[in-house]
């Protein structure tokens, strides 16, 4: 299946208010940005992308929530976002049963984020000769922290943990 047909299924698999719900955010998202791209990411996630990625939208128990990844960053002048508002990154917006979704409001917020998307990929440049990279001369050595003691080649054990690891060990051999 292609990423829509998976926001088709996904929608079909909430018959209540939940999928309606879906389903009116969906039309509103492809009426504002014709040329946006249905992805299906994070193994069942409905999102929305062009430039990077706009908003992604879920079914919960009681309520639907989109979720504008950069939302912290853009203007929210009709003041639809209430959750996630202590990050610097996210904003989200909870639909609750009876709710009625702000058209209006999410229209002008996809359209800042075609703004901010679009601008994002006109940010300043990195400098051709960043790291020493191109002018022949090496590029600074950056300094390595020193290993955690009890580490393994891999990094995935802590002295604390190996420890603990070691004690269990003893325990299960008395």
């Amino acid at each position: 299946m292609n990423p829509s047909e998976l926001i088709d299924k996904e929608i079909a698999d909430h018959p209540d208010w939940r999928g309606q719900t879906m389903a009116e955010i969906r039309r509103i998202i492809r009426e504002t940005v014709p040329d946006v791209t249905e992805e299906w990411k994070w193994m069942g996630t409905p999102s929305w992308s062009h430039n990077g990625i706009r908003c992604i939208c879920n079914a919960f128990k009681d309520m639907v929530k989109v979720t504008f990844i950069n939302g912290a960053k853009l203007g929210d002048v009709d003041g639809l976002f209430n959750a996630e508002l202590g990050g610097t990154k996210w904003r989200a917006i909870k639909i609750f049963q009876g709710d009625k979704v702000n058209a209006s409001g999410l229209k002008k917020l996809l359209l800042a984020t075609v703004a901010f998307n679009a601008a994002k990929g006109k940010g300043k440049a990195k400098s051709a000769t960043a790291g020493g990279a191109r002018t022949g001369k090496p590029a600074a050595a950056k300094a390595k922290p020193a290993k955690a003691a009890g580490k393994t080649s891999k990094g995935t054990r802590t002295a604390a943990k190996a420890k603990r690891a070691a004690a269990r060990g003893a325990r299960s051999k008395r």
